[in-house]
């Protein structure tokens, strides 16, 4: 049996400033979605990706993985949808027989490390049929609603109990194919659409279950966050 991995790229990343889809923005000289997809490749537990392209991009987005020698594994890139879960919907339908497992990250984490991803795919191998990496919660957070010009803070969670999601997350494939199909109705619109797919599966009154994260898988959103990528980096190359 194998594992596929979704790598998302249809993201327009316009907080970037950017006149180009946020995938395709460089770091380091290379665009985000390559050094994504290197990093799936070399941790040694994914057999094959699956990349959901901006729409028209197909074309650039295939030259620029399939090329690559350091992502030795098969690569098909299909146009991404509307959004993440549309995008997500569109990369799973490309399974084939022999995944049983599927990995969902996106290309906006391109640094994300190589035992991270091993210790998601093995969390799902050990019987975890759905599985998130998290990090603890350092600052403090509040729960509010609207009250005129302000919120009213309506409570104070317990933050050792919560957690920042991160990707890649793991699942067995039958799972995330049915959670996908009793969301699909949420697919296209951005307002009703999941946030990760972990949410989907959590509405199937699944269980999902939480690994260690890491802080080098961190998304790129602003040029803060681009900045920062390539201090990582340079410290890493050092």
């Amino acid at each position: 049996m194998t594992t596929l991995a979704i790598l998302t790229a249809a993201g327009s990343g316009s907080r970037l400033g950017r006149d180009l889809p946020k995938a395709l923005v460089e770091l380091d000289g290379f665009p985000l979605v390559l050094h994504a997809a290197r990093r799936l490749a070399a941790s040694g537990v994914v057999d094959s990706l699956v990349v959901t392209s901006p729409g028209g991009l197909v074309g650039v987005m295939t030259d620029l993985l399939a090329g690559d020698p350091h992502v030795p594994v098969p690569v098909v890139v299909t146009d991404g949808g509307p959004t993440r879960q549309a995008s997500v919907a569109a990369g799973l339908a490309l399974a084939r027989s022999t995944d049983d497992i599927v990995l969902v990250h996106d290309a906006a984490r391109p640094l994300v490390p190589a035992d991270l991803v091993q210790r998601v795919v093995g969390a799902v191998r050990n019987g975890h049929r759905a599985v998130v990496p998290g990090l603890p919660v350092t600052d403090t957070v509040k729960q509010v609603r609207p009250d005129g010009d302000a919120e009213l803070v309506t409570g104070t969670p317990d933050r050792s109990m919560l957690r920042a999601v991160q990707t890649p997350q793991g699942f067995d494939r039958e799972l995330l194919v049915r959670a996908h199909h009793e969301g699909a109705a949420r697919a296209l619109a951005e307002h009703l659409a999941a946030t990760d797919d972990a949410g989907l599966v959590e509405a199937l009154g699944e269980p999902v279950h939480i690994v260690a994260g890491d802080a080098a898988a961190f998304k790129i959103t602003t040029e803060r966050d681009l900045w920062f990528a390539s201090l990582v980096l340079q410290e890493t190359h050092a």
